[in-house]
């Protein structure tokens, strides 16, 4: 390998999706990077760090899973980037293939691609144990023979023969010859020969021919090249009359054959006695075409009647822990602005929020379930028809149900659609599902009109609404699909490509990782959010223009006076008059005439506001300015939003035509700013993302200006 600093030392984790390689990674590396078992689940690199038993410092990078060298999807255009130049300063030493055992045969192929990109590579056998369970083992010693490179079982899941693997880079570092680097003999036919010689010649730095092939298949797409070195491969394909779809095609079904014959002598099957089929036993009824829906819906069901139910007693915890941080604060501190910064700013904002952690893990929990089991591939495979006729794609919903935790990584995830006007709409549509940051909003509002109680002693009434929220938002991203397939003539729809895994017990460790740093970065980054704009709305709820806070308090006691209120309506009286007439209050009253026709006030106009930062950031809101106007400090935000009185009418702020109109603004409304962010990444240009929020926004005011204004005619 010659002289360099050990951090140069770099390995790539490579294989086809859900063949492990993130598990494998999380194990090398000790980082949490989420794991599932369906595809899209990594769709950018990630690197981390390996120390060998020797000190040896690695490099590891991890792939998104891609099926070949002829990329279709953006997702598998990341490792083609890197191996198809290496000139790349992340061009890997080594390559540790992994591959699923159980489907040996088709993993197989890019393998086969790499090794005769002349790159040293080992093969990670994953799954042995269940593949064996399934009625297959492989005799690891012809498996190596007939390959010619290393091969090593493991298992992603648990760990097992992670510590041999290691011990095997030990000694290739020392002695890099072991790793195989012999070509799997790709024989091109003679045309193609004609043209891979002649591209050599013209470009001495391409080492071998099935580099050379590689270039002609991909000469637009290679950024690295010069435009002469561009045009004389072009001249030279255009000479030969090369077809890159034909050379495609002769190539695969030649390492096809190649792979038929190593999977014959390598493996053996097991007796029937010897086996444990997993999947037959649960049958074809998960992906019936009238059963598996009934399926799907009924578990969803489940998911957010847990999420009520499960999370009471834990959020009531939390509640009342925050009143004792608040309580305690003001004992110690007493009256003044730094005490009312910390109790009615920072910690009334992060309460509103924080105590939502428990609906939250509870969901994450059991999405990762159904992801961990292999059950989520099963749905994209049941969903596909349905979706092309919405102008979107199979694994659309995986973005979708990845959408309700968050819109950011659910966009990201599009990147494994290989039709790009069904990629468009799916990215556009994705932020109508219901992310878990609408989810505070959802549970304040709903415990708010609906009743906790239960249909038939067993349904959450609570829940049902909760369920009704989250179909709404689907039925309108399935609308609002059709219409955008009408309007971008998305023409012939994509192909899906997925291997369906095999059912299996949710391994724990990955389920709770996943949890723990769902929820860790909701809190990290739900908290900065909250705490920075609990203290921005502190500051403009405490002070107003001029005189104004004063004049409002002398005020106040007047009428206080006059109507012989207690001490307590008082207080709570100068409160709010001191609110209004703040920086906070003058905000709120701007936008408040636009906003009103829904049924909304001042209060709600600088919730609106303040959370396009982040949908949580509304509880946060609230929170703090009910704190502000209110002299309660057992009385939790849900207490205080329910006592809130409109003085308009006399009745309830919160009542059930502005609660639904609320709740709908919230469903159909653009998430965040974040959002934005991404969707510009990801189509590269300001225009979708502005369209997006225009008529995300458009649709949501006019739902919720119908809701309301209904809720008057007939209320």
């Amino acid at each position: 390998m010659g002289d360099r600093s050990p951090l140069k030392h770099q390995i790539a984790l490579v294989g086809n999706p859900n063949s492990g390689k993130t598990s494998l990674f999380n194990h090398l590396t000790g980082l949490r990077q989420k794991t599932g078992n369906f595809p899209g689940v990594t769709v950018e690199k990630t690197s981390g760090t390996l120390i060998l038993p020797n000190e040896t410092v690695l490099s590891v990078l991890d792939f998104p899973g891609t099926y070949s060298l002829y990329p279709s999807s953006l997702d598998e255009r990341v490792l083609f980037d890197v191996l198809s130049n290496p000139s790349n300063p992340e061009y890997p030493d080594l390559i540790v293939y992994i591959a699923d055992a159980m489907r040996l045969e088709q993993h197989l192929l890019l393998l086969a691609q790499i090794r005769d990109l002349g790159i040293p590579a080992l093969l990670a056998l994953n799954l042995v144990d269940s593949a064996a369970n399934s009625g297959v083992v492989y005799h690891t010693g012809r498996l190596e023979q007939a390959l010619d490179l290393p091969v090593i079982e493991i298992n992603g899941r648990t760990g097992a023969g992670i510590p041999v693997l290691k011990q095997f880079l030990v000694q290739y570092y020392n002695h890099p010859e072991p790793a195989g680097k012999q070509p799997a003999k790709f024989e091109p036919t003679p045309n193609m020969q004609k043209v891979c010689d002649e591209i050599k010649l013209a470009l001495p730095h391409i080492g071998n021919d099935f580099q050379a092939l590689i270039h002609a298949h991909h000469v637009d797409s290679l950024s690295f090249l010069s435009k002469d070195q561009k045009s004389s491969i072009r001249k030279i394909c255009e000479s030969h009359h090369f077809s890159s779809l034909q050379a495609q095609y002769t190539e695969i079904m030649g390492r096809y054959q190649h792979i038929d014959r190593i999977i014959s002598l390598a493996r053996k099957s097991l007796d029937k006695s010897q086996r444990n089929p997993l999947t037959s036993k649960i049958g074809g009824w998960v992906t019936h075409a009238i059963g598996g829906p009934i399926l799907f819906f009924t578990m969803l069901f489940f998911v957010f009647q847990a999420v009520f139910t499960w999370s009471t007693l834990p959020m009531e915890w939390i509640e009342m822990l925050f009143q004792y941080f608040g309580n305690q604060t003001r004992y110690a501190l007493g009256e003044g602005w730094l005490s009312s910064l910390l109790s009615d700013g920072i910690l009334a904002g992060l309460a509103g929020v924080l105590v939502f952690i428990p609906q939250i893990a509870i969901l994450f929990l059991l999405v990762s379930l159904l992801e961990e089991s292999g059950y989520m591939a099963r749905a994209v495979f049941l969903f596909d028809r349905i979706m092309h006729k919405f102008g979107l794609n199979g694994r659309s919903l995986v973005a979708m149900v990845s959408g309700t935790a968050c819109a950011i990584p659910a966009i990201m995830s599009t990147r494994t659609i290989t039709n790009s006007k069904e990629r468009l709409i799916t990215i556009l549509v994705t932020p109508f599902i219901s992310c878990s940051a609408r989810l505070p909003v959802y549970a304040i509002l709903v415990a708010l009109v609906v009743p906790n109680q239960f249909l038939w002693g067993i349904f959450s009434y609570q829940a049902l609404v909760f369920i009704g929220l989250y179909v709404l938002g689907a039925l309108a991203a399935l609308l609002a699909a059709y219409v955008l397939k009408k309007v971008l003539n998305t023409g012939e729809p994509g192909f899906l490509m997925l291997e369906l895994p095999d059912y299996q017990v949710p391994h724990w460790r990955n389920v709770i990782l996943t949890v723990w740093s769902k929820v860790a970065s909701f809190v990290r980054e739900a908290g900065k959010i909250i705490l920075v704009i609990s203290i921005i709305l502190w500051f403009l709820a405490s002070f107003g223009p001029g005189n104004s806070m004063e004049l409002a308090e002398d005020q106040a006691q007047k009428i206080a006076l006059n109507q012989e209120m207690d001490e307590s309506a008082t207080r709570n009286l100068i409160a709010a008059s001191r609110l209004e007439v703040s920086y906070a209050g003058k905000l709120g009253k701007v936008i408040e005439p636009v906003i009103k026709p829904l049924g909304f006030d001042w209060k709600i106009g600088i919730a609106l506001i303040t959370s396009f930062a982040a949908r949580e950031v509304f509880v946060g809101t609230m929170a703090t300015i009910y704190s502000m106007g209110s002299d309660d400090n057992e009385a939790s935000i849900r207490e205080r939003m329910a006592e809130e009185i409109n003085p308009q009418t006399g009745g309830k702020r919160y009542n059930l035509g502005v609660s639904l109109s609320l709740l709908l603004f919230y469903v159909f409304a653009m998430q965040c700013v974040s959002t934005l962010a991404v969707v510009k990444k990801e189509t590269g240009s300001w225009k979708w993302p502005l369209i997006q929020l225009g008529f995300m926004t458009g649709f949501a005011y006019l739902v919720s200006l119908i809701t309301y204004q209904s809720f008057l005619f007939f209320g």
